[in-house]
This record gives structure tokens, C-alpha cells and sequence, in this order.
């Protein structure tokens, strides 16, 4: 009877024990309600990577030639916000993060101390745009700037550690705005060897984007004022209804060679030439004045912004998308 009553007594005082222990275990471990700093929104993908290398960025900014070392994905945050309109849709900007990302570690890499001690820059015509949160929150509406600013740091924080590699290393990704339907190879850019990974791919819906058309008009006196700046003995008659022709033109449709006057001239350079958006162009004498209907933005090799964002709009993820403009590539951890 005495063992009975002892086994009972101690049951009930286990029974009346456990909540204690659960609830004193839970306190331990949860999160306290007052500190904000530790409280990730719903849906953000916290930053936890662990780089094994290529952990700092030292940052040339062009503007007063200081250099700012930051983490690679704090960097990033600045890269993608700049270089890819928060509007898009989060698989655009997911892909734009990791092509952002292999761009840096390519930079990094392959660094030829062209920016001296830093390894990479802020200009978009040299390296990857870049922009501080603060600089890029007051360019957004107030009431949008939380939530595009959650979308970037999603972008890059959900897409941690991936880079694109062709035969294990990590590519050269260049990127541009709209393709004009399809995509350039870099030796019609800027010559040299080829990049097996960079082909002519095609990519729809990118025609219902403002970057897709634009045009460029400029008087005969001013073409002929630009030309003999650049060649001294540039000459052109007017009354010839061939004095400007295009010639030749690449895979992708791209202008390749194209005639003014006594010069024959690159698509490339004549885009450097007259502002234009795009070396795919077509071109008319109108009166006074010679018309460039332009299509696309940029020098159209790798990834197209648009094309990208089109892509996500119709189902593809970020990996379709890369694959897409990429050839024979792989997604992989740093």
C-alpha cells in the first residue's frame, strides 16, 4: 500500500511539472517581442550564406574616386536595385542577382588592377551600376519603398551563394536592357575570341517594352559635322540615293557594316556615333534631316533585362531564365 501511494505521489508531481518545463524551454528559445532588429518580415529570406571566399568587395566609387569594401550580398543589394527596375517580376530579379554575382566573382577573379586597389567600380559603362539604399529609397515613392526594397533583398538573399560556371568557372555575364527580339555574340561587339556560353537566342515579348523602339533624327550638316570630326576627309553627296546604306549585317540582325559617304563604318561605331540605343537600327534620308529607327538597348550580349522579366511574366524561374540567355551553363554554389 506504502509503494502505491509513493508511485502515485510521484506521478502527479511529474503530471504538474512538465508544463513548467515546456513553457520555461519556450521562453528560452523564442524571439523577444520588443527587439525589432530580429524580427525578419514575413516572406524575407534572411541572409545567412557562408562565403568561404570572396566574402568582401572593395567598391571604386567614380564619383570621388573613393573606395567603400563591402559583403558581396550587401554589394549586391545596391547592383540589383540599380541595374533592374523593382517593378519587374521577382524571377527577373532573381536572375539578375545571380548574374550579378558571377559578374563580381568574374571581376574578382580575373582582376587586372584596372581600378587599383579596388576590384570592381560603380559605372554601369564599365562594370555593374550601383547604388546606396539610402540614394535608391528617395528615388522610390514612399509608400512603394518597403516593399521594393524587400523584393531586392529576396532576390538576392533566396538566391545566396549561386553563380553561373561553363567548365566550372565562373563566366563572364554581361547583361543589357532590351535585346530587340534577339541577342548579340560579343566578337560582332567587340571583337576578339568568341564566348561559347554567349550565342544568338531568341526571346519574345520584349516588344511591349518602352526600351524596345526609339529613334534618333539628326540633320544632313549636323552627320556631316560629326564625320569629318571623327574622319578629316570624310565626303558625302546627298543627291546619291546610296550615300548612306547598310551593307552587311550579323546573325542577329544587328547592323554590321553600313556605308556613309567614302566610309564604311561598324554598327557598333555608328551607335557610339549618333547616341543611338542600339546597333540594330535601320536608316533613311528624310528631307533635311537622316531618321535612325532603332530596336533595343544595350549592346544585346547575354542576359536581356526585359527579355528576362518576360520570360518570368509567362511561368519561367530564375534558372529557366539563365539557361535561356546562357549556353551550356550551370548553376552552382560559390
Amino acid at each position: 500500500m506504502k509503494k502505491f501511494i509513493f508511485y502515485l505521489v510521484g506521478i502527479i508531481v511529474i503530471i504538474f511539472l512538465i508544463p513548467v518545463i515546456c513553457t520555461s524551454t519556450v521562453k528560452e528559445t523564442s524571439v523577444e517581442t520588443n527587439d525589432v532588429n530580429n524580427i525578419i518580415p514575413t516572406g524575407i529570406v534572411e541572409n545567412n550564406y557562408d562565403y568561404k571566399q570572396y566574402q568582401k568587395v572593395k567598391l571604386l566609387h567614380t564619383k570621388d574616386n573613393s573606395i567603400e569594401e563591402l559583403n558581396l550580398d550587401e554589394y549586391l543589394y545596391g547592383v540589383v536595385s540599380a541595374e533592374m527596375p523593382a517593378s519587374f517580376n521577382e524571377e527577373a530579379l532573381k536572375a539578375q542577382a545571380v548574374v550579378a554575382r558571377t559578374y563580381t566573382i568574374y571581376k574578382i577573379k580575373n582582376n587586372n588592377n584596372k581600378h587599383g586597389d579596388a576590384q570592381i567600380c560603380d559605372d554601369s559603362g564599365c562594370c555593374q551600376a550601383w547604388i546606396s539604399k539610402e540614394d535608391r529609397m528617395s528615388k522610390w515613392p514612399e509608400n512603394e519603398r518597403e516593399q521594393n526594397w524587400n523584393k531586392i533583398l529576396n532576390a538576392v538573399n533566396s538566391t545566396q551563394g549561386k553563380i553561373i560556371t561553363y567548365n566550372n568557372e565562373p563566366i563572364d555575364a554581361f547583361f543589357h536592357s532590351n535585346s530587340g527580339g534577339k541577342t548579340e555574340i560579343p566578337i560582332n561587339v567587340w571583337g576578339g575570341s568568341g564566348f561559347p556560353y554567349l550565342q544568338v537566342v531568341e526571346t519574345s515579348g520584349e516588344e511591349n517594352y518602352s526600351q524596345y523602339s526609339s529613334e534618333v533624327t539628326i540633320s544632313k550638316e549636323d552627320l556631316t559635322n560629326k564625320m569629318k570630326e571623327k574622319y578629316s576627309d570624310f565626303e558625302i553627296d546627298f543627291n546619291d540615293s546610296n550615300c548612306i546604306s547598310i551593307l552587311e549585317y550579323t546573325e542577329s540582325g544587328r547592323v554590321r557594316t553600313i556605308k556613309i559617304g567614302n566610309k564604311n563604318l561598324s554598327g557598333v561605331e555608328v551607335r557610339t556615333l549618333f547616341n543611338l540605343k542600339s546597333a540594330n537600327f535601320e536608316v533613311s534620308i528624310e528631307g533635311d534631316n537622316i531618321k535612325f529607327k532603332v530596336k533595343g538597348y544595350g549592346h544585346g550580349i547575354g542576359m536581356s533585362q526585359t527579355g528576362a522579366d518576360s520570360m518570368a511574366k509567362s511561368g519561367s524561374n530564375y534558372e529557366d531564365i539563365i539557361h535561356h540567355f546562357y549556353i551550356g551553363v550551370e548553376i552552382k554554389d560559390m
